[in-house]
């Protein structure tokens, strides 16, 4: 996985089948010694921070506008 950075959006599988995936939007990022951490600001309000684990997760970078 790459690393997300301030402002992407970060979309988290589901463990479990026929759950959707939850998606937030990455408003801190916290490296570590060995894993990088993020501070999450879920879809519906909430934040956390959440360390992925390897294929659980995918960063989306915003979508850029041409000028």
């Amino acid at each position: 996985m790459t690393t997300g950075k301030i402002g992407d959006t970060i979309v988290v599988e589901s463990e479990q089948v026929g759950q959707p995936s939850r998606e937030g939007e990455i408003v801190e990022v916290i490296e570590g010694a060995v894993s990088v951490r993020y501070r999450v600001r879920w879809a519906d309000g909430h934040e956390s921070i959440f360390t992925p684990g390897g294929g659980a997760a995918r960063i989306v970078p915003p979508e850029r506008t041409s000028s």
